[in-house]
């Protein structure tokens, strides 16, 4: 029995790194991660990533006494792995949220909210709209592969009790910044093109004070605001494409600099072996 066991556990920590990792990749990915996703589905999907890493986990084992606190160690670190990764993705789609809520306020569509099946709270109409255009993009480019091609390429930068340096956890900081100037970048033309009428209505407000321009100026806004949005939708998929790309391009940065930095150590410490081997030798 204890030979069994001996054995079998192995095998169960080469299945639970990736696990916990996918799990937590998948919980933070945007479409996967939402709430309308049942979090036995993000399982049942993380079991079978966990399956299909085996030829990549097999290779740089790290096993663990599973009530140890270096099992616990090692778990918490898979779990931010992945949840910094999977964040990454979700900047992206956080993008199209903020640009839909922007327009939405800008056209007076803020005050039309509905119950948003995507997370379970409400949102005004816009945001839905361009969430599900977005959702559509993502299967379309075949973002659900691109996340287990990252979470098998991961392990390769950041093998199991490893650990990962403080650059990886930076880079998502400064791009929290990035997702709120790419979502006001998109969303300029239509505050702008709204900034225009309202001048222009002031402007006649000053001309005749007599007329009821608030009325009137609430829907020309709302029709000016939804024409330009017309044409910015066209352009919202291309956007999302890159800022994907840009996200992969980071990831791929940091793989390359985890990499350098664990030669760097790997070289440090043969250096470190030949200087204490050559000073044994002249000791004796």
């Amino acid at each position: 029995m204890e030979q069994v066991l001996a054995n079998l556990l192995p095998l169960l920590n080469a299945l639970w790194w990736p696990f916990v990792r996918a799990m937590a990749l998948l919980s933070a990915a945007p479409v996967v991660g939402e709430a309308m996703v049942p979090v036995t589905i993000r399982v049942l999907v993380a079991v079978m990533i966990a399956v299909l890493m085996l030829p990549v986990t097999g290779q740089a084992q790290l096993v663990q006494d599973p009530f140890s606190l270096a099992m616990v160690v090692a778990t918490a670190e898979q779990a931010i792995i992945g949840f910094v990764l999977g964040l990454g993705f979700y900047f992206a789609m956080a993008v199209i949220g903020i640009l839909g809520f922007v327009v939405s306020s800008q056209v007076g569509f803020s005050m039309a909210v509905m119950n948003d099946p995507l997370n379970g709270s409400s949102s005004d109409v816009i945001s839905t709209l361009l969430s599900m255009l977005s959702i559509i993009v993502f299967f379309a480019i075949d973002g659900h592969l691109v996340l287990v091609n990252v979470i098998g390429a991961s392990f390769k930068a950041w093998p199991p009790g490893g650990g990962f340096g403080p650059l990886l956890l930076q880079t998502v900081a400064w791009n929290v910044a990035w997702v709120f100037s790419a979502a006001m970048l998109l969303a300029i033309p239509v505050v702008f093109s709204t900034v225009v009428v309202q001048i222009g209505f002031g402007f006649l407000n000053r001309v005749a004070p007599s007329l009821n321009l608030f009325s009137l100026g609430f829907s020309v806004i709302t029709v000016f605001g939804l024409l330009m949005l017309g044409q910015l939708v066209r352009f919202v998929p291309d956007h999302y494409t890159r800022m994907s790309g840009q996200v992969l391009e980071m990831i791929r940065q940091q793989m390359e600099a985890e990499g350098e930095r664990r030669e760097g150590l790997g070289h440090k410490g043969a250096w470190d072996k030949g200087v204490w081997h050559d000073e044994g030798r002249s000791n004796g």
